[in-house]
């Protein structure tokens, strides 16, 4: 993957950074997995808004992702690499053996013609998806559950990885993309590899245009409102007087929002690095 740079002969594509589409190998989805999206343009049932800053952008059909990988044992071949305008990463068709079609997370390094499998037996290879427990440890691993059946959540984004470091008993011991370090139980699954589309963080849009297409609006910052808006709006001239907090008036920019007893917080081993 790479990006390119473009030529500034318009002020939007001046300071554009833009992704390449090399990898990708068709520009027609799946029929049979391929659902509607209704937007709802940050209103809810009564026409309300209470989302600020959403709506618009270019119409898009939701890509139906496999992210259990619960189809133990039946091998698969890569049929096409895509573009999934719902996420930074690229995803791929597979074509199981018995006939059936799954979108699943496009890995680095997956490549049409490529044969995947999932399963307690399968070999840690680019794109195989097996639990934490025969998974060699110091292995790269990405689409990683956090409770055993749940489906990934861990790892999905565009360039994402975590590494399994340990295991002690029933748990494995990963790393995190944040730098976390936790435990997991050894019985969840996780799919070998990097999610691909790396370079997508080097992206520039280069435009508000741009991010209009995307679905986002202006955002306002709390200093340039007035005082009935937010809490740090109003004042004469461009001062910004106070601590910075949200429009709800809790501080922001290190004050912790963490629930301190959390459930979960028994398996954080090093908290993520500041």
């Amino acid at each position: 993957m790479a990006v390119r740079r473009f030529k500034p002969v318009t002020p939007g594509t001046r300071f554009r950074v833009g992704g390449v589409f090399s990898d990708v190998t068709t520009n027609v989805p799946e029929k049979s997995l391929v659902t509607s999206i209704k937007k709802s343009g940050g209103r809810n049932n009564s026409g309300k808004m209470t989302m600020r800053y959403l709506g618009g952008g270019h119409k898009k059909s939701y890509r139906l992702i496999d992210f259990k990988r619960d189809k133990n044992d039946i091998p698969a071949t890569v049929a096409t690499i895509e573009y999934d305008p719902n996420r930074s990463a690229r995803i791929a068709l597979v074509h199981y053996a018995d006939g059936e079609k799954r979108y699943i997370i496009a890995p680095e390094g997956l490549t049409v013609g490529m044969k995947i499998i999932s399963g307690e037996g399968s070999a840690p290879e680019i794109g195989n998806a097996l639990p934490l427990k025969n998974i060699p440890l110091g292995s790269i691993i990405h689409n990683i559950e956090l409770n055993p059946g749940q489906g990934a959540i861990i790892a999905r984004s565009a360039g994402t990885y975590a590494q399994l470091s340990a295991r002690d008993g029933k748990y494995a011991i990963i790393k995190m993309p944040s730098g976390e370090t936790r435990m997991i139980l050894a019985t969840c699954i996780a799919t070998i590899g990097t999610v691909s589309n790396s370079e997508k963080a080097n992206e520039v849009l280069g435009k508000a245009g741009r991010k209009r297409w995307l679905g986002r609006r202006p955002r306002v910052r709390g200093v340039a409102m007035n005082p009935v808006d937010h809490p740090m709006g109003g004042g004469e001239g461009r001062s910004s007087g106070g601590h910075p907090r949200s429009r709800k008036g809790l501080l922001s920019k290190g004050f912790k929002t963490r629930d301190k007893k959390k459930s979960s917080d028994r398996y954080i081993i090093e908290r993520r690095k500041k």
